[in-house]
């Protein structure tokens, strides 16, 4: 037992940072986007320069679940533990009175509660002159994680600290504070997961122009890689924004719970400066390659963005958009390399995708354990029968595309027998018809481009279907 949890003065725990892993501000802020876009934009904007009404407008606008947010498990074991010995526990937080309230109600906190009440907002001295004025100077032990706390540890009686602020520690045990120290700190390997690297193979489809194209010089393949490069990090950018604005859901997610800002293993404004760092750097890539590109990558952005904030919550829309990114994708390799994307080669892509789309989802439904829809998508498991239509369809429209484009002048061009292009369908259509067989039946990982990339049967398939396409080329 530590001398701090011995001691009979109030107990008083921060809320972010400290008894959370996470910050109720922000994740109002992201909660209040993904409800409320316009209404949260707006509200950013009124009150941007008074931080108390911020927050308090913020919090209207979310409904955070505090059951999910995320906890640091030392504090709150010793703010039990405390409670147990009989002390006094206490929440003093400089985010809204209501979240930290409800925070209090969630775990059984029963002492006052201080916070901003939308019109104080109570951090640094304004917090430490409250806390004095309820307990006298040097009447109470405080726990915080940041300098901004450094008024309130000065009229502690003791300290602990969240976090790693050696020099912070060496002034208060200077002064006579005793100081306990709860080193949290986050990895880098866990935000680049945020940024999902393995996703990045996804863009390898903006070579797929040059392939068709039969084009395979260096400076070609130079200006493509650039514009993976250009891609990727765009798409790092907007999953990273996407797994802002789903916090809730992921942590009502079996396995996405685990992911980093959901779990509260890095901090959101860690994601939230990567986010912005990511996308700058994508278009000024895209730039550099021209205005085609800065246009196409710009447009992905956007439709991305638009996506994760509402078009993924809209039945058939989600998975229309979805399509829709993918095939941006092969349009952005043709800008890129400065090869023509032929009309048949959008007519094969986009239901391709429709039919992974609806393999997504069917996975994500057969391996749901009740019948309620999934949080924050449109669809429920009785869905399954029209998921399974809609792949069916996408599969037969690709087909149909690729049949068709082997009489075309184009074909003609590039390629000697068409019988072989025909023969090429089998096994193409065979690693549709397995990709949404497997999803009918929950057998693969919740995304199925991924899954493709792992899965050697399937990886079979797509060989034997390029085979047979370049012993078929003039």
């Amino acid at each position: 037992m530590s001398r701090i949890e011995q001691l009979s003065k109030p107990l008083v725990l921060d809320v972010d940072g400290t008894f959370l892993k996470t910050d109720l501000l922000l994740e109002s802020f992201w909660s209040a986007l993904g409800r409320a876009p316009l209404a949260c934009l707006r509200a950013c904007l009124l009150a941007f320069s008074n931080r108390a009404r911020l927050k308090r407008a913020l919090a209207e606008l979310a409904a955070l679940r505090m059951d999910l947010l995320p906890v640091n498990s030392e504090v709150r074991a010793l703010g039990a533990h405390s409670a147990k010995l009989g002390r006094r526990v206490v929440l003093a937080s400089g985010s809204d009175e209501r979240l930290v309230s409800a925070l209090a109600a969630q775990y059984g906190i029963e002492g006052p509660v201080f916070a901003s009440d939308g019109k104080v907002n109570l951090t640094g001295q304004r917090k430490a002159d409250a806390l004095v004025q309820a307990f006298g100077e040097g009447g109470f032990d405080y726990a915080g994680d940041g300098i901004v706390d450094m008024p309130v540890w000065d009229v502690a009686e003791n300290a602990i600290i969240v976090g790693h602020l050696p020099q912070v520690a060496a002034r208060l045990a200077a002064k006579g504070s005793n100081v306990e120290e709860f080193r949290r700190t986050w990895a880098l390997r866990d935000l680049l997961r945020a940024m999902r690297p393995h996703q990045w193979v996804k863009n390898i489809l903006l070579f797929l122009p040059l392939i068709a194209a039969h084009r395979f010089d260096l400076a070609g393949i130079m200006l493509v890689s650039y514009g993976v490069v250009a891609f990727s990090a765009a798409a790092s950018s907007i999953y990273i924004i996407n797994d802002l604005l789903d916090l809730e859901a992921d942590r009502l997610h079996p396995t996405k719970r685990r992911r980093p800002f959901a779990s509260g293993a890095v901090p959101i404004v860690a994601g939230m400066v990567t986010a912005v760092g990511l996308g700058v750097f994508a278009l000024v890539l895209a730039f550099l390659l021209g205005w085609g590109m800065l246009g196409i990558v710009a447009l992905y952005m956007a439709l991305s963005l638009a996506y994760s904030l509402k078009l993924k919550r809209l039945r058939w829309v989600d998975i229309a958009t979805l399509a829709g990114l993918y095939t941006l994708r092969v349009i952005a390799g043709a800008i890129a390399a400065q090869v023509m994307a032929t009309g048949f080669l959008v007519a094969f892509i986009y239901p391709t995708f429709i039919a992974l789309g609806c393999v997504k989802r069917l996975t994500e439904l057969t391996l749901a354990k009740t019948d309620e829809r999934l949080p924050g998508r449109g669809y429920g498991r009785p869905d399954r029968p029209d998921l399974l239509n809609v792949a069916w369809l996408g599969t037969f429209g690709a087909v149909l595309a690729f049949f068709l484009y082997s009489f075309t002048e184009a074909a003609s061009t590039l390629y000697d027998s068409r019988w072989q292009l025909w023969l090429a369908i089998i096994p193409m259509a065979g690693w549709l018809i397995r990709m949404v067989l497997l999803g009918w039946r929950g057998e693969q990982d919740y995304d199925p481009i991924v899954f493709a990339m792992r899965d050697k049967y399937g990886l079979s398939l797509i060989a034997v279907t390029l085979a047979l396409m370049f012993t078929a080329t003039i």
